[in-house]
């Protein structure tokens, strides 16, 4: 598709919209959209713009025509941190749980769910991990069991409508390793069943990998590097990485690009 005529084809459902079947519209402007390169869908970007500007409407307007229409109502950003040391220890337990729900149309962060969890097989945490992750041993001891915080995570997804059926959200981690590994890992060890929403979700280096070509070896800190962004927080804090993958998915959102799962199904 070329640049003209991908900016006309855009153009075109806009101008027809008022013509064309309000139940089909939204799912045609995301079928134009998925077939564009993300330098036209910028430029139609830009010209919508100065239209908007021209007829006296606001900055946050215009900014929010330059997503293009995603697949999902939420992103839940997900971002573990484990108990760890050198060599690895055995089995791993989950001692920060943060997730940050991300709305889908305007890629702002709209709720946090923040815990720390008490590792019970070993309670102790190493210097090693202490010194990864920042994570003191009293900011774990006496906080709830992964048992517990799994209980608190399904009664804020309810809060936040998440429940819903006809809501589509889908989890958001940097790697596999969240929801392939540690989180099935540690419920197998204690006998704790996988909710199904924690089933599906987009790794975010792959969706880098397919918007920028090039894969992200150093995880957040090349994403971050590749888009000029600046880093947020400290590295391996789980709270201070989903703020980081929030804000790169925003900035690829920004250039056009549209978010699909990239999990296979369990």
């Amino acid at each position: 598709v070329s640049d003209a005529s991908g900016c006309s084809m855009i153009a075109l459902l806009h101008t027809g919209a008022a013509k064309f079947p309000q139940n089909l519209l939204p799912r045609a402007r995301q079928a134009v959209c998925s077939l564009l390169p993300a330098g036209v869908l910028k430029e139609y970007s830009s010209i919508v713009s100065r239209k908007l500007a021209s007829h006296g409407f606001g900055a946050s307007m215009a900014a929010m025509s330059s997503f293009p229409p995603q697949r999902y109502h939420y992103f839940l950003v997900l971002d573990f941190e484990a108990t760890c040391d050198k060599p690895q220890i055995h089995p791993q337990e989950i001692i920060e749980f943060p997730i940050l729900k991300l709305n889908g149309r305007t890629m702002e962060i709209e709720s946090t769910f923040h815990m720390y969890v008490q590792p019970v097989v070993h309670p102790q945490l190493t210097p090693f991990c202490t010194e990864l992750t920042g994570i003191i041993q009293g900011m774990v001891d006496g906080q709830p069991s992964l048992q517990q915080v799994l209980e608190r995570v399904d009664e804020w997804m309810a809060k936040e409508g998440l429940l819903d059926p006809s809501v589509k959200s889908i989890f958001v981690t940097c790697g596999d390793w969240d929801l392939k590994v540690m989180l099935p890992g540690q419920c197998q060890y204690l006998g704790l069943p996988v909710a199904d929403y924690f089933k599906q979700w987009i790794n975010l280096k792959k969706a880098y990998s397919f918007a920028m070509g090039s894969w992200p070896k150093n995880g957040l800190l090349d994403m971050n590097k590749g888009l000029n962004l600046q880093h947020i927080g400290r590295p391996h804090s789980g709270i201070d990485d989903c703020k980081n993958i929030a804000n790169i998915m925003k900035t690829l959102a920004h250039r056009g690009f549209i978010f699909k799962q990239t999990s296979k199904p369990f």
